[in-house]
């Protein structure tokens, strides 16, 4: 069967479960029983230079070569039944990775201007390596003006996107598209070793080998082919909105000194286009989520070879793949003005690996010898990040959420999530589609399954980009489908 030919839909709205606090827009018709609204926020940074997640050492961008956004969508329903009406608002940001306090507060400063409930916001970022630091890890550190002009800009795009509700109708679906995604931790062949930057030699996976490299045997293997659609359009069939989610990290190629959104940006431009919308009014917000892609790259490393390419010339290739593979499951998606939903989240508190007391002493001993910055290997650089964990707390409190949308679930978690727990929880999911966004509500670095730190390698390794207890991935999976369990009550 070909490609086209697997496109599942499925008829829906995506509303969480909880009185709205302030009325809709006024120009919008309220007795109609769904509304939604969009909009994409800009929120590029506004002086240089600024630094720049995604590296080991501390990029700098002296600029923007496409507009960042913080993507909104505002949706609100009236229950047939009670007249109840109830909100939800999604927000998809081009940023590598969103703390928790920041998302917080931009949460209480939307419900403060909208009346939607914090616990019916949903934040996450996209993770795109070339978007201003918000989140200290490895060499890169947060520019304090920026982070405060983040959490105005988002609160301001929810409360625009509120402002433009009107009557809707709403569906979903999906389609596999397995060509762009690898895994990229490959096994050491026996007898083949590595050392990390803790001087260890026990791992026995290798994040990225390279093209051919003959220590490594073969790629763990796991991704999710699965790409997910939730499409908004007016009653006449204008589109509003869609979102997409992918498990597909960051794909690159972006232009040194310059900020970027990566394919994510992309294909919100491309989307609108293909769905003829590029002038639609109110403006048309395509919206592309990270799946859990913890583990999975765009990089084919059994290869001998790959084709060189210019400057955003592979993003713009995976963006128009992605943005196609999303119109054939707009074509067969059939709208509904109305379905139940709900929403429920739960907090976790989670154990921290924090480093021993050895190991802070040969760390501040390593960077004490050190005269120079940026720091120039990775023993130092995670010599660093050992003396930075060892001043966090022994646990941390973690957000997990899941949404109700008619027959379909939506699962959310704070990490870097692997393949494996994504597919996990489709699985295990009782409604009849499923798909996680990750770096949702927080950031709370990578998320390995048990058997993920037997393997060590990159992502393992303790840092601010991977620091939660062997025992966090079950938990959190556990709770996600806790609460999608409740949902189909």
């Amino acid at each position: 069967m070909n490609r086209v030919g697997r496109v599942q839909v499925w008829c829906t709205a995506i509303l969480c479960l909880g009185l709205l606090g302030s009325s809709p827009s006024q120009a919008a018709d309220t007795s109609a029983t769904f509304l939604a609204g969009a909009y994409a926020q800009d929120i590029s940074p506004q002086k240089f230079p600024i630094s720049l997640n995604g590296g080991m050492s501390d990029q700098q961008a002296k600029g923007v070569h496409d507009p960042l956004h913080a993507r909104c969508i505002v949706l609100n329903s009236k229950n047939p039944a009670s007249d109840d009406r109830t909100s939800l608002a999604i927000v998809v940001c081009d940023s590598c990775m969103i703390p928790r306090d920041l998302m917080d507060r931009a949460k209480a400063l939307a419900s403060k201007k909208t009346g939607i409930p914090t616990s019916n916001i949903l934040i996450s970022a996209t993770h795109a390596h070339s978007c201003p630091t918000v989140t200290g890890v490895f060499q890169s550190e947060p520019d304090a003006d920026y982070v405060e002009f983040l959490v105005e800009k988002i609160a301001k795009g929810i409360e625009q996107a509120q402002s433009q509700l009107e009557p809707a109708r709403i569906g979903w679906g999906a389609i596999d598209e397995p060509s762009q995604l690898f895994n990229r931790r490959w096994l050491l062949k026996e007898g083949e070793t590595v050392v990390n930057p803790f001087n260890g030699t026990s791992d026995r996976a290798l994040m990225n080998p390279g093209l051919s490299n003959p220590k490594v045997t073969a790629s763990i293997g796991l991704i999710d082919p699965q790409l997910s659609i939730l499409s908004i359009q007016s009653r006449s069939g204008r589109p509003i909105a869609l979102l997409a989610n992918y498990s597909l990290h960051y794909v690159g190629g972006v232009e040194g000194g310059l900020a970027s959104a990566d394919y994510y940006g992309e294909f919100a431009q491309r989307i609108k286009r293909h769905l003829n919308a590029s002038t639609v009014e109110p403006a048309f917000v395509g919206i592309m989520s990270n799946g859990t892609s913890g583990d999975v790259n765009n990089i084919d490393f059994s290869q001998k070879s790959i084709p060189a390419r210019a400057p955003y010339e592979q993003i713009q290739f995976v963006a128009e793949l992605l943005a196609q593979d999303a119109v054939r499951v707009c074509n067969q998606i059939q709208y509904q003005d109305y379905v139940p939903l709900a929403c429920r989240e739960k907090e976790l508190e989670l154990g921290v690996r924090k480093p021993s007391e050895q190991d802070i002493t040969q760390a501040k001993m390593k960077l004490d010898a050190i005269k120079t910055w940026p720091l120039g290997d990775m023993p130092s650089i995670y010599a660093r990040e050992t003396v930075l964990l060892a001043e966090y707390p022994a646990t941390v409190k973690v957000k997990v959420q899941a949404i109700r949308i008619g027959s379909l679930g939506i699962a959310t978690s704070p990490c870097e999530t692997f393949t494996e727990t994504g597919l996990a929880i489709k699985k295990e999911s009782p409604f009849n589609q499923t798909f996680t966004i990750e770096l949702a509500n927080g950031y709370n670095g990578y998320l390995p399954p048990p058997g993920q730190f037997l393997l060590g390698g990159y992502e393992t390794w303790r840092a601010r980009s991977s620091y939660l207890a062997e025992d966090s991935e079950p938990k959190i999976r556990a709770t996600a489908l806790e609460l999608l369990s409740e949902l189909n009550k």
